[in-house]
């Protein structure tokens, strides 16, 4: 039996070829197919992140494009992140309350290589991205409660568009020292605000203040104070709106990618405090209520975005740089409410992958 085994192996009759070569051609199919399903699972991958990125993409545009116009973008921007075959925009759905999502599949034929062998010319590969965006902030309100203090300061909103990288201002509060010499200090803030050039006043809080013998029969809301010999001062602060119906600095920020504050002090150390300035920012408070503001943590940053309540007014302030940090909101000297407004939210950064 051994013998004739071996006898079988040496033959160089032909007879042996044949039957190799029917041994060899599954296992070249099966090499083969292998080969073309791994590039399948790849393509497929790469699909899936270039539909994903253009998905995203366009999540970034107006209400107001229409289906058509999202369907180019989508498909060059597919395009531009390596995606194979088509991409189609298959639902954009925008709530009243800005509430957004966006569904889109990609498909292509990918050519086979060993598959042909079997006849199957072309796999088709195919894809699906869908996306969540919650409403963000479109518009806030500012307008100043009380500020004081013996150092001019101004606080300024900047604001950096989709698309561009140098921000501009926004809107600009400035407040001047009346120089009485009363130990807090109160004086004249202006708010304005900017639309590239043209700087428009909305709100001017003017204080003023007396020495009195007493706290007797003041006016509501009359500021008393008491300095280290005695001596009585009483502040009453006036608000000019403009309009007179006005409700302060109301800023359109629907087409700002990024928001900051920035507060200028001339006579402080530091001299710039921001509020995207992990050094500074823990200068900023933010609460529900004038007394219920807990100032930012130190080394963290401020998302204005974020920092402006929807529907509701917030409360913030700041210390100008005269005193040390951390401190209760009560030494700060920049006190202002702020009401946001949020509809549709076009930042990218905010789009949730939900397939």
């Amino acid at each position: 039996m051994f013998r004739s085994a071996r006898d079988f192996v040496r033959s160089e009759s032909g007879s042996l070829m044949p039957v190799m070569v029917m041994a060899t051609i599954p296992i070249l199919l099966a090499v083969g197919f292998s080969v073309d399903y791994t590039s399948a699972v790849t393509t497929r991958s790469n699909m899936q992140n270039a539909l994903d990125a253009a998905i995203i993409s366009i999540t970034t545009l107006p209400t107001t494009t229409s289906q058509g116009d999202r369907q180019t973008a989508l498909q060059q921007a597919y395009v531009a992140n390596s995606g194979q075959g088509t991409a189609t925009l298959t639902g954009v759905n925008v709530a009243a309350d800005g509430t957004a999502t966006f569904t889109a599949t990609a498909a292509y034929p990918m050519p086979t290589n060993f598959m042909q062998i079997a006849r199957i010319d072309t796999v088709n590969v195919g894809v699906g991205s869908s996306v969540r965006k919650t409403p963000a902030l479109v518009q806030s309100t500012f307008k100043v409660t009380k500020v004081s203090g013996w150092w001019n300061k101004t606080m300024t909103l900047y604001g950096t568009k989709f698309g561009e990288t140098t921000p501009k201002p926004l809107m600009t509060i400035t407040y001047n020292y009346n120089g009485y010499g009363d130990p807090k200090g109160y004086g004249t803030t202006t708010v304005s605000t900017i639309n590239g050039s043209t700087s428009t006043v909305v709100q001017q809080q003017a204080c003023t203040t007396k020495t009195v013998g007493n706290f007797n029969n003041l006016a509501a809301g009359t500021i008393t104070q008491t300095d280290s010999n005695g001596k009585k001062y009483a502040t009453t602060c006036a608000d000019t709106f403009y309009p007179a119906n006005g409700s302060g600095a109301v800023i359109d920020v629907s087409q700002m990618d990024k928001l900051y504050l920035e507060m200028k002090v001339p006579s402080g150390n530091p001299t710039t405090l921001r509020s995207d300035d992990a050094t500074t920012s823990n200068r900023l408070y933010i609460g529900t209520s004038q007394t219920n503001m807990p100032e930012v943590a130190t080394g963290q940053t401020v998302d204005i975005f974020g920092a402006v309540p929807c529907g509701q007014a917030g409360y913030q302030a700041w210390e100008d740089g005269g005193s040390p940090v951390p401190a209760d909101v009560s030494n700060a000297d920049f006190f202002y409410t702020t009401t946001g407004k949020c509809d549709f939210n076009r930042r990218p950064s905010e789009t949730v992958l939900t397939q």
